[in-house]
Order: structure tokens, then C-alpha cells, then sequence
């Protein structure tokens, strides 16, 4: 699993590469699109969670 707020860039042509801050590099399979899905998911469920943790805490 990469840290989404690493990357840097995505390019695809043929293949995906994925560039992140530290400079290295990760050839993947998956398309731009499913790693740009993949990371909205993320996104959306992580604010979720936060979300209902500060719900809960509210309940004190």
C-alpha cells in the first residue's frame, strides 16, 4: 500500500508508474483511473471514520 499523499505523479503509457516525494518509483498494474478510484474510496471512507470518532466523542 503507497501513502497517497507521497505521490508525486502518474503516468501511464503503456505501463503505470507511480513517482512519489522520496523519488522512488513503482511500476503497477493497475490503470490511472483504478489507482485515481482507488484513492477517492480511500478518501471518502477515511473522513467517515473520523467523522463518526468525533461524533462519539461528542456523546461524552
Amino acid at each position: 500500500m503507497l501513502n497517497e499523499d507521497q505521490i508525486e505523479s502518474v503516468s501511464q503509457s503503456p505501463d503505470t508508474i507511480i513517482v512519489l516525494s522520496n523519488g522512488h518509483s513503482y511500476i503497477v498494474q493497475e490503470s490511472m483511473e483504478e489507482i485515481m478510484e482507488e484513492i477517492i474510496k480511500f478518501n471518502r471512507s477515511s473522513r467517515r471514520i473520523a467523522s463518526r470518532r468525533n461524533d462519539s466523542s461528542d456523546i461524552q
